[in-house]
């Protein structure tokens, strides 16, 4: 070998040396948070939309790059299907935790939530809990952070608009699940505090059947005069299809898991919704940071449309980049959720389409409600204030 190769030879070698010395420095670290939700079933849209949300800021976030204690950061999420079951939320998360160390865990529905609140203060796990029922704030654990405002704030108005457009005999025929039965506890003594009576009561299996005509049938037998449905979206819209099919004439209460725009792709438009009461469609939301979400959101997604579960979730998830960003944490759980209020506070407006303003003290989000009726076969925003302090 001439002295020529030989110092080629050394140079080369002291070269990969020095980038292999330098390779840690130039690594970014990987930032796993973790879904549990439902992708399979009846709720199989309803966890895509909530994680399609999730995915398209963790696809801005990388885009633009993040920087956290010194270190680039490149955000993913671990996503598995829990069918809506709550032991499977909990199975899910000891897995997102031991395989992927996830320091964050977003689960969209409150059985899943509670399941997940017995361990995981114990495994230093924040939990973004995709849910409005208050409990799930309520119980003081210190490491949940309830995404969407309280379900609460919609029953008086929503009881008042239907009553006093259609009737006082209401005919239950909602979901099954958690959070069904906790919008019906607090539904059902607010109907009758009005002068209304509960006329039926036939919950169902909204995740597990396609078919509601028996079901539907039994509360109609009841001829009430507004139904109150919801759960997923789309076998909301088939009950509601089914209950047209039958003769229904009256308005129905649509909880706001189920959103009206999604429905009307399963029942031929918005006319069979007409004088119902739900949560506004993202769609139809004038402000501009909206419309410029949904323009976003249909490039990301052609041919789709993003709900509030799009919105909702992308939101946090930027935020919840940004708390590790301040708490100077990628690890550290209850570091990050104490930087969250001033995450959301700091969010610029283009990820903040909702106007998430902060968290209050007992960790539920600090943001506004909007509701809707169908009017003439269109979706019309109408005030909240308005109808809560309309009698019946």
């Amino acid at each position: 070998m001439t002295s020529t190769m030989r110092r080629t030879l050394i140079a080369g070698a002291l070269a990969t040396a020095g980038l292999l010395a330098g390779g840690p420095a130039l690594a970014q670290q990987v930032v796993k948070i973790g879904y549990s939700g439902p992708l399979s079933g009846g709720a199989a849209l309803y966890g895509k939309n909530v994680l399609d949300g999730m995915q398209m800021a963790v696809g801005e976030l990388n885009a633009q790059g993040m920087t956290i204690n010194g270190q680039k950061v490149r955000f993913e999420v671990v996503a598995l299907d829990d069918k809506y079951n709550p032991s499977e939320s909990a199975v899910n998360a000891q897995r997102l935790v031991q395989e992927h160390k996830t320091p964050a865990i977003l689960v969209p529905h409150s059985g899943g939530s509670f399941a997940i609140q017995t361990t995981n203060e114990q495994q230093k796990l924040l939990l973004l809990s995709y849910t409005s029922v208050p409990q799930v704030t309520a119980r003081g654990n210190a490491l949940t952070l309830r995404i969407p405002p309280e379900f609460t704030s919609y029953i008086q108005p929503f009881v008042n608009h239907a009553m006093g457009k259609y009737g006082k005999n209401v005919a239950i025929a909602s979901a099954d699940h958690d959070y069904a039965k906790a919008w019906i506890a607090a539904f059902k003594p607010a109907w009758e505090a009005s002068g209304g009576k509960v006329v039926a009561e036939n919950p169902m299996s909204y995740n597990r059947s396609t078919d509601f005509y028996s079901g539907v049938s039994k509360v109609l037998a009841s001829k009430p005069d507004v139904m109150f449905v919801g759960g997923a979206s789309e076998p909301t819209g088939l009950v509601i299809k089914q209950a047209r099919e039958l003769g229904f004439k009256g308005g129905f209460v649509i909880i706001d898991q189920a959103k009206m725009d999604e429905i009307a792709k399963v029942i031929g438009g918005y006319a069979p919704l007409e004088g119902s009461i739900g949560v506004l469609p993202v769609v139809d939301d004038g402000e501009p940071k909206m419309r410029d979400f949904v323009q976003r959101f249909r490039k990301v997604y052609p041919g789709r449309d993003p709900s509030s579960e799009v919105s909702l979730n992308y939101t946090t998830v930027h935020a919840t980049a940004l708390a590790m960003k301040l708490a100077n944490t990628t690890t550290d759980a209850a570091a990050i959720r104490a930087k969250l209020d001033q995450a959301f506070k700091e969010l610029p407006p283009a990820w903040n389409p909702h106007t998430m303003v902060g968290v209050d003290s007992r960790g539920g989000t600090l943001a506004s409600v909007r509701v809707a009726v169908v009017d003439g076969g269109k979706v019309k925003e109408t005030s909240l204030r308005s109808l809560a302090a309309k009698a019946p």
